[in-house]
Formats: C-alpha cells, sequence, structure tokens
C-alpha cells in the first residue's frame, strides 16, 4: 500500500523582481496563477494534506486556495528556505508518511517528476532524501551537487559557499525534495545559518544526515520542471515554454495550426480533431472547441462552447457564457456574450449578441444588436428557430422574435414579434421633390456671400 503523501508548497519569496502588488505565485500562466497549476499537478497524487508557505500578502494566496483543501501558513521573518519548511511542522502534526517539498514559484514541475520522486523514496527505506537535481545551461547562481556514480549525494553546497572547483560541476540543484516526515523535523531542527547568507537553507538536511551516516540520493529531472519566475521576464519566458508544449499537443492530437507561434492557448483550452485555427488567434479561459470547426484569424474567445462543424471569424469575439451549435457561424466583427446560437444559425456580420438565445437556423443580418442592458439591469433576448433579422436591428430586451419571424432591415423592436409575422418598426421615408437641389443653391449662395 502507498504510503501517505503531503505537498508544502515555499512561496514566502517577496518577489521584488516582480514590482507587483500581485503575490508573485498568483501571476497566471496561460490564465492560470502558478500556484494553482502547481496545486493541480499535485492534486493528482490524492494527498493527505497540502500546505503553502508564505510571508507577506497571506490573504491573497488564502482567497486563492479557498475550497482547495489547502492549509495557509506564514513565515516571519523569512530565515531561508529550511526555516519556511519548518513553519508547516504544526500544520502537519500527527502526519507519517512522504513529504514533497516545492516551490511556488516553480508552477510546472510534471505529475511524472513528481511520482518518480516518491517513488525513489520507497525504493530506497534508507535514504534520508531524494533531491531532485538537472543541468542548466548555465549553472550561475544555483546550489551543486555532487554525487557518486549511483546518485548518492557526497556534497551539496550553494553557490555562494561553493569553491572554483565545486562551481565547475554542472549538476545542480532545483531545491525539490522528498523526504519522510519522521526524517524531516529532526533534521530540520539542527539545521544551523553558519553560511554566506546567514540562513537556514533546506539542503542542509541532506549532509546532516551524511553525517549520521545517511545517504541521499539526486534524480534528475528535466530542465522545463524546474524553472522558475523571479521577474516579469522569466514569467514571458515560462509562458512560451508552456505555449510551445501546448501547441504542439494540439497538433499531435489533430488540430491544425495554419501558424502555431501565433496561436495563445489558456490552461483549459479544449479542441477536438480536425479543427482549423487560423493566424493569431486567442483561447482565453475555459473554452471548448468540437471536431472540424474553424476559427479564423484574429478571433478572441474565452468562456465558450463551440460545437462541431461551427466557424467563428475572422475578428470574432467571443465572450463568457458563449455557445455556438453544430455546424453555426459567428463573422467577423461579431460579439457574444451569454448567448447561445443554434444549430446552423448565422451572424455573419458586425452585430453584438448578449444575453440571448438564438434558434437553430435563424440568420441574424449586419449590424443587429441585442440591445440587453439599460444601465442597471441586464435582459434578455429570444429569437426563435428560422427567424430572420434585417440588417441594423435594434432589439430591444425583453423581447421575443418567433419562429420564422421576419423583421425588417432597421427596425427598432420594443415588442414580442409572432411566429411567422413580418415586424416592421422604422418611421416613414419621406420625399421632397427637386428639395435637395434648392438647398445647395441657397446654401452656396450663403458662402459666396460671406
Amino acid at each position: 500500500m502507498a504510503r501517505p503523501v503531503a505537498a508544502i508548497i515555499l512561496a514566502a519569496g517577496k518577489g521584488t523582481r516582480m514590482k507587483s502588488d500581485l503575490h508573485k505565485v498568483l501571476h497566471p500562466i496561460a490564465g492560470h496563477p502558478m500556484l494553482l497549476h502547481l496545486l493541480a499537478t499535485v492534486e493528482r497524487l490524492a494527498p493527505a494534506a497540502k500546505v503553502v508557505v508564505v510571508g507577506a500578502q497571506r490573504e491573497q494566496v488564502e482567497a486563492a486556495v479557498a475550497g482547495l483543501g489547502v492549509e495557509v501558513v506564514t513565515q516571519e521573518p523569512q530565515l531561508g528556505t529550511g526555516h519556511a519548511v519548518l513553519q508547516a511542522k504544526a500544520a502537519l502534526a500527527g502526519f507519517d508518511g512522504d513529504v514533497l517539498i516545492l516551490f511556488g514559484d516553480v508552477p510546472l514541475v510534471a505529475f511524472t517528476t513528481m511520482t518518480a520522486m516518491l517513488a525513489e523514496l520507497d525504493l530506497n527505506p534508507d535514504a534520508a532524501a531524494i533531491v531532485l537535481g538537472f543541468r542548466p545551461d548555465d549553472p550561475g547562481h544555483y546550489g551543486r551537487i555532487i554525487a557518486d556514480e549511483d546518485g548518492r549525494i557526497v556534497k551539496m553546497v550553494e553557490h555562494k559557499d561553493a569553491d572554483a572547483s565545486e562551481r565547475d560541476v554542472r549538476l545542480c540543484n532545483s531545491g525539490l525534495l522528498a523526504v519522510r516526515a519522521a526524517d524531516l523535523w529532526p533534521l530540520l531542527e539542527r539545521v544551523g545559518k553558519d553560511n554566506a547568507a546567514g540562513e537556514y537553507y533546506l539542503p542542509d538536511i541532506v549532509m546532516l544526515a551524511a553525517a549520521d551516516g545517511r545517504s541521499s540520493i539526486v534524480i534528475e529531472g528535466p530542465l522545463g520542471d524546474v524553472i522558475g519566475v523571479n521577474s516579469r521576464a522569466d514569467l514571458a519566458a515560462l509562458e512560451a515554454s508552456w505555449q510551445r508544449h501546448a501547441r504542439a499537443g494540439a497538433m499531435a492530437a489533430g488540430v491544425t495550426l495554419i501558424a502555431p507561434d501565433t496561436v495563445w492557448f489558456a490552461h483549459d483550452t479544449e479542441i477536438g480533431r480536425d479543427t482549423i485555427v487560423e493566424p493569431n488567434v486567442v483561447f482565453g479561459p475555459g473554452v471548448t472547441i468540437g471536431e472540424r470547426a474553424i476559427v479564423k484569424s484574429f478571433s478572441h474567445l474565452e468562456g465558450a462552447t463551440v460545437a462541431a462543424d461551427a466557424q467563428i471569424g475572422p475578428f470574432a469575439r467571443l465572450r463568457p457564457g458563449t455557445v455556438i451549435g453544430e455546424g453555426a457561424k459567428v463573422g467577423n466583427f461579431v460579439e457574444v456574450k451569454a448567448a447561445t446560437l443554434g444549430a446552423g444559425a448565422k451572424a455573419n456580420h458586425l452585430s453584438y449578441l448578449g444575453d440571448a438565445e438564438v434558434g437553430a437556423g435563424a440568420n441574424i443580418g449586419a449590424g443587429t444588436i441585442t440591445c440587453n442592458y439599460d444601465g442597471f439591469f441586464k435582459y434578455k433576448t429570444w429569437i426563435g428557430d428560422g427567424a430572420f433579422i434585417g440588417s441594423n436591428t435594434a432589439l430591444v430586451a425583453p423581447v421575443t422574435i418567433g419562429k420564422g419571424a421576419l423583421v425588417a432591415a432597421g427596425s427598432v423592436i420594443v415588442r414580442d414579434v409572432a411566429a411567422d409575422a413580418v415586424a416592421l418598426a422604422r418611421g416613414e421615408q419621406v420625399e421632397k421633390p427637386g428639395r435637395a437641389k434648392r438647398f445647395r443653391e441657397v446654401m452656396q449662395a450663403k458662402k459666396k456671400a460671406m
């Protein structure tokens, strides 16, 4: 039987280089806060407990994780990573299982990496800890790991405390650890701060265990798993990395991306096979696209569901609450919000459809709008199956257009229209013969006299 798992996520860094009032771990990747990316992966482990250690802005983190079964604890003052982990001890009182230690600003650790660390800990009951190492192109400021051929760690040293030969080592410490709770707390209590930074370093538990005759093991993980965020530039780089992976995954699943680098996905975007996405399309959170759909260039979709064989764009905007039926069409410069278009319905040009239900096969003419807001409240418009709404029509909600009805172009509709009726609501056209010519003559004379 697998041992229970707890996750401790460190998020107490000040994040000063972000220059933001938003907590660093709440900055989004693909429309989703970094911390929630990480917690979603942790959740797949079915953890017994999840603890996030913060410094300032605790209330922001608590609001973000509300309802997710996460306990938030505060590290104050901030005296290093070892001290940060120790703040979770009370939250994990009575827990006797494996502890996975992660970082809130390293959000894309793969599930396979987490399980590999835990599996290695299980396979080596004599090991004090499992450390995730990696080999960056530029080791830079990372701590170094000196290990033997079997992965047994001989020494771990922070960059600030490393000598020249140790800095030449390419194997670096990600900071991620798997350790048994029974080992973690006693070791942390013994960590000192006799180092260049005067802090309590979490990796010191490895060398303290070694002094007791217990080795720890390093396993290597992919670089993409350990990329962290300390600045806006780092955030942009991680976003780009995530997007490259998402685009590759979509194409591998049978989606055609005409110009992949110009398409931007959200964390939860779902697209069916044989769908075509043209250049410069942005998917916000909450979008599902069915099979064989076409999303044309410069469209923006968020919180929308698009059925199979539908066509969106170009230059279309689908806002939250939009449902586009099978084979329906939403054309250029059409905005849809909290509205449903039935199967085969069309809104091809220059329209706004908000808080509306459009029936199957209905045709919405260019320039049509649903007037859904009076400055205080929102109201709904119902358009029946097969109805035809002429161009430049204003439907003043709440209003119902019956099945098969026809609304003449240029109408302002303020009352319900019966099924199969024709509605015409515009002023009578009046023509004055010769009046335009006489008007020009009078005005030209005035102009000459000036």
